[in-house]
């Protein structure tokens, strides 16, 4: 499945790195403890987190997750976004919890 179908199918924002849509997902992980995501998710993963502070993206750039969704649309500095459109890491933006959105995806098959 492509981060562009995961987008569309929940309705997520696209927030910055639009030419990077067409990458594969592979699975997926969800906390908001980066030492929890260095330790337990893997390359290919879409991340789903509350968190939306610059160490988001050094950490998706170090396990080589393509595409991060914040959840509860919490607000995201603009450095933020830019770090992440500088290293091609796709930022999506969901209304819903992290809850929902976990169980959405799960439902689409990202497991």
């Amino acid at each position: 499945m492509t981060i562009r179908q995961v987008a569309e199918a929940l309705s997520l924002e696209v927030l910055c790195s639009e030419n990077n849509l067409d990458g594969e997902i592979e699975g997926g992980y969800a906390s908001d403890m980066l030492s929890c995501v260095m330790a337990g998710a893997q390359k290919g993963n879409i991340w789903v987190t509350l968190l939306t502070h610059l160490n988001v993206i050094a950490v998706a750039v170090l396990l080589e997750i393509p595409a991060v969704i914040i959840s509860e649309h919490a607000p995201i500095a603009p450095p933020v976004l830019q770090k992440a459109a500088d290293e091609g890491i796709v930022v999506l933006h969901s209304t819903e919890n992290t809850y929902t959105v976990v169980g959405k995806l799960y439902e689409l098959g990202v497991k």
